[in-house]
């Protein structure tokens, strides 16, 4: 409605008062801001009644800024306190009802419409919709009493009764507002701004509308708050889906106190309290999480649950309701699951069937994945969900992107509707097999600068997963392997190695999945032994990734098998085969140049340059290095730019070129840092830290080793602090110091990736040991790594130990 239409909103709040200042002192809110000194959006939140009771001296800034003096600051002063400053008029009926107690969870829903129905530009009606039970009715209560200030021409309200005529709901409307007819309602306002609250508008829909055009139409004053399962149906109506309250993630601990920060826990312990004299009990504080997360937040089902707290402990209302959730109700109360039938029975047969497949996800999803399940060519799944919020059933989430969801007892529901129609088991195949193709689609993103995109891609749908492998992996177990197949990447970044690795086995060893496509099932076995390595047990997957390494030649998959040779040269490295390990390192390279990708070749260098480093060439070693940063560049691979100059950083230092090595060092700190990867930030720490020791500069290798002391007293012994602080301690002049955190560092690497850490930290401990029987341990420890390893001794390292321990090295 334009502003010349607009109801006259000259109430007595402080936002209506400071709107009227302001305009008669014509000032823009900018303008006022800047005099009273304070930020423009100060003004603008007073003045949409967002903060109804202002700071004392925000106030009197205003005022000042305002010219006001005498009575006109009082009253300004005044209506800052929440005080009235004008004759109240006559109380209509629904004013004479008490207002409800306090809501819970619905603060920014009750602000928003406050101020969407107070200001001018406001729309004329506002109309809650959602489930019955989901407190559509207690909010617009609050609200209408709230409003009842900013509306001179009184409040009134009325509840809708199942066949209710227009007239009748005409004549209460009229009799609220004091008046016999409803033609008399245009004098009783007087031009006045007024509000009419109808409750329940299911109940006669078409009668309610009705009546609603026809005091819009002649009552231009007029706005209205409506509540129903279903909007009105008017033009100048705004729909108001109206979500359950919020429930702790499952990730969520801590104490009642944190958890009742949520308003579903608050509600809870509130009806709780009202059955049972005690607070819950520690032991029970984990089931109230859980049992409000599944009950979904509606507060229906949260008022039916806490009620049988009489005779339930919450675990035990958990187990008893925490699968059946619709079964819960109350003698003369509506229970759930009529509640949500209700809401049911509004859709046609194509929505309703359309509901009951998307009941086969349970959690977010996107209008994508959902046009996929539906597969309806004929039912517009935008129209669907449009429809499914405006009755409240959905929930929806996101800015560039949505996101949406079933409330938990609609999932529920439409899932019973789905087995009683026969349409369960196609509905979760269909689930599965929908996530098996996104996660296939997504799959080849997985890796260099679109990992984490891709992998936030994936999160949305995490919790589906599970789902849909836990049925295919029974039903249809060559989809569960197609998308067990996909997920390595996604497994392996986000953690859950373990997890992952347990699935593909599980499906590989499934006797049903033999004759899968050939490609899927090695793409599975690579998956699976770079799951394994993440957890250190890479060498028992190496049959795997051989057998893969096969397949992908024999169908001439190029990238499985540059993929192959890459997972199989740090396999062999986990075994100690250095060799064996750079011969697969060698095969991804030559494979990577004919094909000619930037990206996989940087990778293929890379990963040889621990090779060079071995065998004592470090030249070699830096010419690898130019060549991934080279190539890192070509393609835009800033993570990898990042480690090559880690890389080259070390490679100065083990060449004795500590001031170069601190250079770059630092240089290459600042990509890792800012690309998050703190495994390899921490070598980078130890490379910096050793430099700087070894170059006499101890202070600031100091500052470095408290970067690297773990924050935790009792955390295990940690490689790079150890031989950092063994590092300065030499330089110091503390032999035995340094002795022990060599020691340390040796047994910390012990058993990683990378062997030449060991060799370092064991020349020194040789160094620096006064104990003779310790050196010969460590001596004889050394050449047993050097010859297994065919790993040899840098020029900087065979001056340290000098030449007769060299010898005896050399010779065993």
């Amino acid at each position: 409605m334009g502003a010349e239409t607009a109801p006259d909103q000259g109430g007595s709040g402080f936002d209506a008062v400071l709107r009227r200042a302001r305009r008669r002192a014509k000032l823009t809110q900018e303008e006022l801001a800047v005099r009273a000194g304070v930020g423009v959006r100060t003004v603008r939140d007073l003045e949409r009644g967002r903060s109804s009771r202002p700071q004392r001296t925000t106030v009197v800034l205003l005022a000042d800024a305002l010219g006001l003096a005498g009575a006109a600051r009082e009253s300004f002063l005044a209506a800052a306190r929440g005080q009235s400053t004008e004759e109240p008029l006559p109380p209509t009926g629904f004013q004479r009802v008490p207002p409800p107690g306090e809501l819970i969870g619905r603060g920014d829903d009750l602000t928003e419409i406050i101020t969407q129905l107070s200001v001018p530009d406001g729309p004329r009606g506002i109309t809650l919709v959602g489930l019955a039970g989901v407190g559509k009715t207690s909010l617009a209560f609050t609200a209408a009493h709230r409003l009842s200030a900013a509306y001179p021409g009184g409040v009134a309200g009325i509840v809708v009764t199942d066949g209710c005529a227009a007239g009748e709901m005409l004549g209460s409307i009229a009799a609220e507002f004091g008046v016999g007819r409803p033609d008399d309602l245009p004098a009783r306002f007087g031009g006045r701004a007024a509000l009419v609250f109808v409750d329940a508008v299911e109940r006669s829909p078409d009668a309610t509308a009705e009546m609603l055009a026809h005091l819009l139409e002649r009552l231009p004053t007029l706005r209205f708050l409506a509540t129903g399962r279903h909007p009105v149906g008017l033009s100048a109506e705004q729909v108001w889906p109206l979500a359950p309250l919020m429930a702790p993630p499952p990730e969520a601990t801590g104490d009642l106190s944190d958890l009742a920060a949520y308003p579903a826990v608050a509600l809870f312990l509130e009806r709780l309290a009202q059955v049972r004299r005690t607070d819950p009990e520690p032991g029970e504080i984990v089931a109230v999480a859980a049992l409000v997360r599944r009950l979904g937040g509606l507060p229906l089902a949260i008022e039916l649950a806490a009620a049988r707290g009489r005779v339930l402990t919450v675990p035990e209302m958990l187990d008893r309701y925490g699968d059946r959730v619709l079964d819960l109700d109350r003698p003369g109360s509506v229970s759930l699951r009529t509640a949500v039938a209700a809401s049911y029975r509004l859709l046609n047969p194509q929505e309703q069937r359309a509901l009951r497949r998307l009941a086969m996800f349970r959690y977010r999803w996107s209008i994508g994945l959902a046009e996929q399940l539906v597969d309806e060519p004929h039912n517009d799944v935008v129209h669907l969900l449009d429809r499914l919020l405006e009755l409240g059933l959905l929930s929806v989430r996101g800015s560039r992107t949505f996101r949406f969801r079933l409330l938990d007892v609609v999932r529920d529901y439409a899932a019973e509707r789905a087995a009683a129609e026969g349409e369960l088991a196609e509905g979760r195949r269909r689930h599965a097999r929908v996530l098996a193709d996104l996660a296939e689609r997504i799959w080849p993103d997985l890796t260099g600068t679109g990992l984490p995109e891709a992998a936030a891609r994936l999160d949305d749908v995490a919790g589906d997963f599970g789902t849909a492998l836990a049925y295919a992996a029974g039903d249809d177990p060559h989809t569960a392997l197609r998308l067990a197949a996909a997920l390595p990447r996604w497994w392996r970044f986000r953690g859950r190695d373990v997890t992952g690795r347990q699935w593909l086995r599980r499906l590989l060893d499934d006797p049903r999945t033999a004759d899968a496509d050939p490609a899927t099932r090695a793409w599975a076995r690579i998956g699976l032994a770079q799951l394994a390595r993440e957890h250190g047990a890479g060498a028992e997957e190496i049959d795997s990734a051989s057998e893969a390494l096969a397949e992908f030649e024999r169908l001439a998959v190029v990238a499985g098998q540059l993929t192959a040779h890459a997972q199989l040269a740090a396999l062999w490295m986990s075994t100690g085969a250095y060799e064996e390990a750079r011969r697969h390192a060698e095969a991804a390279l030559e494979l990577a140049r004919l094909g000619g990708n930037a990206r996989d070749m940087a990778v293929a260098e890379n990963n040889l340059v621990w090779h060079e480093i071995r065998r004592g060439d470090l030249a070699a070693a830096r010419s690898r290095l130019a060549e991934v940063d080279r190539l890192a560049g070509r393609c835009g691979e800033q993570r990898l730019r990042a480690l090559a100059q880690a890389n080259l950083a070390e490679v100065a230092r083990l060449d004795g070129e500590l001031d170069e090595a601190e250079r770059l060092g630092r240089g290459a700190m600042v990509g890792l840092t800012g690309l998050g990867d703190p495994g390899h930030r921490r070598r980078l720490l130890a490379t910096i830290g050793l430099a700087l020791a070894d170059s006499g500069r101890v202070g600031e290798a100091t500052a470095v080793l408290e970067q690297l002391v773990p924050a935790d007293d009792d955390a295990p012994p940690d490689g790079p602090a150890a031989v950092v602080e063994a590092a300065i301690a030499l330089r110091r002049g503390e032999p035995k110091r340094a002795a022990e955190n060599f020691a340390r560092a040796a047994d910390a690497y012990d058993g990683t990736q990378d062997p030449r850490d060991v060799v370092e930290a064991l020349a020194g401990l040789i160094v620096s040991t006064p104990d003779p029987d310790q050196r010969a341990a460590a001596v004889s420890r050394l050449g047993k790594m050097c010859r297994s390893g065919g790993i040899a001794l840098l020029p900087r390292e065979r001056d340290r130990l000098g030449p007769q321990t060299v010898t005896v090295l050399l010779e065993g």
